[in-house]
């Protein structure tokens, strides 16, 4: 018998049918051109085909139920397969009204649920025998009626392609594929896809496996309520057994042919059928449904096979017709695309998630007189990279520099251009310059990588020895210094150009950094918002600051971790538009009592002087134990700073949780470790070292070289 067809127009707008729920998403919407006539014209002739089938023109539904406006064509879809004679162009728009009127169009059923027929009309035709005269198939009493009219497969595919568009991530996709054929188009689902699945254009390597994704099913239970009459209960094996989880795609094979060929089958073809045991495992083939009933379609991509779909209907059901592997085909297709997506959007969030992994410190270090901790908070979930960053760099004479830095915009060339720039700050400080000449350093490196390359910049060196800090600012938002007592204090520090600009001299300002203090440096993604200016935002820092500080008394600041969490809270939901680095540096200081410094001449007397000053330190600090050891060493590197030095050699020594000895002269060139020779005189006092201290070092300063070595106290 002939079926009428369809083909649906791309539209520009989408018009309700008559007497659907606009929020259901199963039809709520047919996309149909309104064709543009003269006043009084008729419908569109039929367009004849080869073979008798016609062409029907795809019709808009009118906005009040029962009427028509004249000059329109009859509603699409009556449960009859029609064909329009010449005649019907020239029909009176009143006989339409009049047409419309005897045949409501039912309401469709939510998404989900097979289409209910809602009167004689909407039913296929029967013989008295109970027989349907398309498919001489019996309609079994109280069973929903599949979906029969090109309409109703047009509108559920349209609905269908929608919620699996709306997925983002692989699992969204999948599911929307699943929940929108089970139970409308199928009683069950089975979804396979390559593992791993390929990138983009990724060659994929090693032989095709597919795994067991996601399975649906229709539920033991339906909805009653509504008038829907309850699922036939499968049998215990028949599909709850179906689905291996792996399967191996061995080429030539039968399934290997099915998915080359890319269309979906019915899986009583001989290729499916010899297909299945290797898809679903041993014995798997047998829960499939005979005939009709189930169908393989392939899933691909944009460049090759990356999966496949089992589509099933349980005996009681109507078969699928062959319409319905266009349907498979369009579900594949779109499921394909929204996989290939949702796998490069999940490829730029990993490298994203690196990019700014690798770009902030994966930890901070444990300067001396110094306790630290950090945050970082993106702009969104979507944007998880920007160029707002911080640092901790440890210096010579157990100082350490702070560093926060914020780059305009927060995308991955503003991570691309905070990386440099984070990496020029880090060899700067190797070089022991002023705070002022490293951010003049900054600017000339923004310059050179482009035009535009803006960011702000705050750099700090704090010496927990004279308990001082020195601050330079480069259009950065000041930090807040928060004391001991709980006052909370926004520094002045001249703000300065931004880099970038050029041709600007910034200024640095020695302040006070007592014992128990905690410094405050961050961006302006924390006070800066749509909802306030950036000075509102710095006197709410400030507050919470002093509020938090309450809670612990006057004599014992807050927790570091803790205030930064609170510090975060101050962000309401919304309120951020940028992201946000933060560092937070408590000042413990080293106390006067734990420092010894001397100056020693640069003559061959000095290793001597300094073994007898090492020792009196030692004694006085209750560490004679250390006495043998820290001689040695004092003495093998006083000995290789005065032998080249010119000007006075520096010894200092420090009482932490470890011992550090410093020595310094105005030689630049680096001691390096070398394996000395049997008959040579010299060149072991640095192997002694490596062999002895905890650690050691050496670094270069403007006006020479400290070499440093640490012991474990006892």
């Amino acid at each position: 018998m002939d079926s009428t067809r369809v083909t649906e127009q791309p539209t520009s707008f989408e018009r309700p049918q008559t007497g659907v729920d606009p929020a259901d998403p199963r039809g709520a919407f047919v996309h149909t051109p309104t064709p543009a006539r003269a006043p009084g014209a008729g419908a569109l002739p039929v367009q004849g085909r080869p073979g008798g089938d016609v062409t029907v023109p795809v019709t808009t539904a009118h906005s009040t139920p029962g009427t028509s406006e004249p000059g329109t064509s009859t509603p699409f879809g009556k449960g009859k397969d029609t064909v329009s004679d010449p005649a019907s162009e020239h029909s009176q728009p009143g006989a339409e009204q009049t047409a419309e009127r005897e045949t409501p169009r039912p309401r469709p059923a939510p998404e989900g649920i097979p289409v209910q027929p809602a009167d004689e009309q909407d039913r296929p035709a029967v013989n008295s025998d109970g027989q349907e005269r398309r498919s001489g198939q019996s309609l079994p009493p109280g069973r929903p009626t599949p979906m029969r009219r090109d309409g109703d497969r047009l509108r559920f595919v349209g609905a269908a392609t929608r919620r699996i568009a709306r997925g983002i991530d692989l699992d969204e996709i999948v599911m929307g594929l699943c929940r929108a054929t089970v139970p409308t188009f199928s009683d069950a689902i089975l979804v396979y896809l390559r593992d791993p699945l390929p990138v983009g254009d990724e060659r994929p390597t090693g032989p095709l496996v597919l795994r067991l994704r996601r399975t649906d099913r229709i539920p033991a239970e339906r909805d009653t309520e509504n008038g829907f009459l309850p699922a036939t209960q499968p049998e215990p094996n028949e599909l709850d057994t179906v689905g291996a989880e792996l399967c191996e795609v061995r080429p030539g094979s039968a399934l290997a042919e099915v998915l080359r060929g890319v269309r979906p089958v019915f899986t009583d073809a001989p290729a499916a059928r010899a297909a299945l045991p290797e898809l679903l495992g041993d014995g798997g083939e047998f829960a499939v449904p005979d005939g009709q009933r189930a169908i393989l379609a392939p899933l691909r991509g944009r460049r090759r096979v990356i999966g496949a779909a089992l589509f099933l209907r349980r005996p009681e059901r109507m078969a699928f017709e062959p319409d319905d592997l266009l349907v498979a085909a369009q579900l594949a297709t779109h499921s394909a695309l929204g996989i290939d997506k949702a796998v490069l959007y999940g490829r730029e969030a990993y490298i994203a998630d690196e990019l700014q992994r690798t770009m902030l410190p994966e930890t901070l270090p444990r300067p001396t007189g110094v306790r630290l901790a950090s945050r970082y908070l993106p702009a969104a979930e979507t944007a998880r990279v920007g160029g707002d960053w911080y640092d901790a760099i440890p210096l010579p004479g157990s100082r350490v520099a702070l560093v926060v830095g914020d780059v305009m915009g927060h995308s991955m060339t503003s991570a691309a251009i905070m990386g440099q720039l984070r990496t020029t700050a880090q060899t700067l400080a190797g070089l022991d310059l002023p705070p002022q000449e490293v951010l003049h350093h900054l600017d000339e490196q923004a310059q050179r990588l482009g035009v535009d390359r803006m960011a702000t910049c705050l750099y700090a060196v704090y010496d927990p020895v004279s308990h001082r800090i020195t601050i330079a600012n480069a259009g950065h938002p000041p930090p807040v210094l928060l004391h001991l007592g709980g006052r909370a204090e926004v520094l002045r520090v001249p703000a300065g150009a931004p880099i970038g600009v050029g041709g600007v001299d910034f200024e640095a300002v020695e302040l006070d950094a007592p014992a128990g203090a905690t410094l405050l440096l961050y961006t302006d993604g924390l006070v800066e918002s749509r909802l306030r200016d950036v000075w509102t935002g710095i006197e709410q820092l400030r507050e919470k600051l002093a509020a938090v500080a309450q809670l612990t008394g006057p004599d014992h600041p807050p927790p570091l971790e803790a205030l930064c969490d609170e510090v975060l809270d101050m962000l309401g939901p919304g309120d951020r538009d940028d992201d946000i680095a933060l560092l937070a540096a408590r000042f413990d200081g080293i106390a006067p009592s734990d420092v010894a410094y001397w100056f020693l001449e640069p003559e061959d007397a000095a290793p001597g002087r300094a073994r007898r000053l090492a020792r009196r330190a030692l004694q006085r600090w209750g560490l004679e134990e250390m006495s043998d050891s820290v001689e040695l060493l004092v003495s093998e590197v006083v000995t290789n700073a005065v032998r080249y030095a010119s000007r006075p050699v520096t010894l200092r020594l420090l009482r932490t949780d470890v011992l550090r000895c410093e020595v310094g002269d105005d030689v630049p060139q680096l001691p390096r470790l070398r394996q000395a020779r049997a008959t040579d005189e010299g060149g072991r006092g640095l192997y002694l070292v490596n062999r002895l201290a905890r650690r050691w070092g050496a670094t270069r300063l403007s006006t020479g070289k400290v070499v440093w070595f640490e012991l474990n106290r006892g």
